[in-house]
């Protein structure tokens, strides 16, 4: 038996006593667990299985930093060496909650210096993180070797230079979309001439200039590389150069793809995309010109992911380029492609699985261009293997939608954004009831959806009849009546985020929870008509429920403006700010 399980609870000892399985065989099986949710299901077999998944995870996902309590965890899970924590909302990303909000990354940190010394993974999202944490990051973990940061805030590139210095086994740097000020691009100077251990490194989303040649040495000496991710101040002849120096690239992010080269410089990109042959993950192509879009094209056999989220691609350019790329699962593009740049897709990528189209510009409403329900459906008729899709556009009708979902009825996420809110089916005027009614129908392995348009509580009322697997729920601008959110929370088993804002939803909606909270992991509601008395019944019926109220300059007298519900086993948070309320 392992000593250190033997000297635990005389309970625990006894449970691994009479367990039927070896320590060692326990351990075995566990192992094979790679799940989180299926850990967790094992740790409930018996007392035994729960005290051995409890000494053998070394990895734990929090989906709410105050869910628990990193006391809390580290009394759980003492043996943790890998961290993924998220924190705020994700409405934050719409700029719905409040500056100074919370989930702040430092008092985790203190905790895990005193618990977990070898901690040598930590991936945060939506957290704020102080380049004072970066740095006590980097100096009280000597084994400390990938840190991710997403859509983050707090910091700056001198908590990177933090990183850079002292994280002598750094192997995954990856920094994206966060909130970061970017005093200057002098952080990547800071990695030790003799530091060789780098796999990941990405810093698209920042914006200084950096030093080339620093950035060139660093990528010829680590030669274990994979993912490189580079912002775009980085020219197409300084990508050259550095794609010599790491031919064994799986993931590229370009920088600028706009640059005067001479004819010697073009060839010479070529031959280094040539010599790409791993290369499966494709980005950043910002400003990219069809004069040097051809470069690309013989490191395109393999891919499988082409995200060209920052690159406005013409039809015309994204057909070229997807003739290429008979590989591909996963597509993102902004709608500057428009019909006839799906209509390319739907020809060219049979085996796509997930496809993203983004507005380029999401709050011009003069803007006439842009994707219909006609490339949706010529996408849906060639890529009858799609699960994944985020579509934005400005006009939908129901029959489209109808059709889609009959010729890829394998959707786990369907997030269909029709950008003017409340907009009916543009050509019989009606509510889009029946369009997200085909989905819920037709898709019964649908997790996540996201409706818009002009809907009725029908919507809702088929959500809740059909939506059997659902697991998070995002509402904007739609609903009638508190019915519609009352079919939801009584007839998704499964439900875990529901996520509503500029709704007719009141109090009557809010209490029919009751029974479907403490099974959730979150309930967002904004812009609802929710009141304060609403807010304090419902945490006086559920006690083990953390209820916050955020106040702010749109709030009335007795309104609940911004409500975040969310089941905890730590209690009411510490550091709540004065403007949130926790009843």
């Amino acid at each position: 038996m392992d000593p250190k399980r033997a000297k635990q609870s005389p309970d625990s000892a006894e449970a691994i006593r009479l367990s039927p399985f070896p320590d060692e065989a326990l351990d075995r099986i566990l192992a094979l667990l790679d799940s989180h949710k299926d850990r967790s299901s094992a740790s409930l077999v018996s007392k035994a299985w729960y005290h051995a998944e409890r000494w053998s995870r070394s990895c734990v996902f929090i989906g709410n930093c105050y869910s628990v309590s990193p006391e809390i965890l580290v009394h759980r899970f003492p043996n943790i060496r890998r961290v993924i924590l998220k924190g705020k909302p994700r409405f934050s990303d719409f700029n719905l909650v409040p500056q100074n909000w919370g989930a702040d990354i430092h008092s985790w940190l203190l905790v895990f210096a005193d618990h977990y010394p070898f901690l040598e993974e930590l991936r945060l999202k939506r957290m704020t993180v102080s380049d004072q944490s970066l740095e006590f990051l980097a100096l009280k973990f000597h084994n400390f070797k990938s840190l991710s940061l997403l859509s983050c805030d707090g910091f700056s590139t001198d908590g990177l230079a933090a990183i850079a210095t002292h994280c002598r086994n750094l192997t995954e740097l990856d920094i994206q979309e966060n909130g970061i000020d970017d005093i200057s691009g002098k952080w990547l100077n800071c990695f030790p001439d003799n530091f060789t251990s780098l796999e990941v490194l990405n810093f698209a989303s920042l914006t200084s200039e950096v030093n080339f040649d620093s950035l060139e040495r660093l990528v010829a000496r680590c030669n274990s590389l994979k993912i490189l991710k580079v912002n775009q101040s980085i020219t197409l002849d300084q990508l050259q150069r550095l794609l010599v120096r790491a031919p064994r690239l799986m993931e590229l992010g370009s920088g600028s793809f706009l640059q005067d080269l001479t004819p010697q410089q073009y060839t010479d990109l070529e031959t280094a995309f040539r010599g790409c042959r791993n290369l499966q993950t494709l980005s950043g192509l910002s400003e990219a010109s069809s004069l040097y879009l051809p470069a690309l094209y013989p490191a395109c056999a393999n891919l499988t992911f082409l995200n060209l989220s920052y690159a406005a691609l013409q039809s015309e350019e994204l057909a070229k380029l997807l003739a290429h790329c008979p590989l591909l699962r996963r597509l993102w593009v902004l709608d500057t492609v428009e019909d006839k740049g799906l209509e390319a897709v739907g020809q060219n990528c049979s085996l796509l699985e997930e496809l993203r189209v983004f507005p380029e510009h999401p709050f011009d409403q003069e803007i006439d261009h842009g994707v219909t329900e006609s490339g949706f459906l010529a996408v849906s008729y060639g890529c009858r293997k799609l699960s994944y899709v985020l579509y934005f556009c400005r006009q939908m009708t129901n029959a489209a939608v109808a059709t889609i979902v009959q010729n890829c009825p394998d959707f786990t996420h369907f997030r269909l954004c029709i950008m003017n809110p409340g907009q009916p089916d543009y050509l019989t005027n009606e509510p889009m009831d029946e369009a997200f009614g085909a989905v819920v129908k037709n898709c019964p392995k649908l997790q996540r959806l996201a409706v818009s348009g002009l809907l009725t509580d029908l919507t809702f009322e088929y959500i809740g009849t059909y939506a059997k697997n659902l697991e998070t729920l995002s509402v904007a601008f739609a609903g009638s009546s508190d019915w519609g959110m009352q079919c939801v929370l009584e007839g998704c088993p499964k439900l875990r985020k529901l996520e509503i804002r500029d709704c007719p939803f009141g109090n009557k909606a809010l209490l029919s929870g009751l029974e479907k909270y403490e099974s959730m992991r979150s309930l967002w509601m904004s812009a609802c008509k929710v009141t304060m008395n609403g807010c304090k019944l419902l945490a006086r019926e559920m006690p083990r429920l953390n209820v916050e109220v955020m106040e702010d300059e749109e709030s009335n007298e007795g309104q609940a403006y911004k409500v975040y519900v969310y089941r905890s086993v730590a209690g009411p948070r510490r550091d709540a700010p004065p403007f949130v309320l926790t009843l």
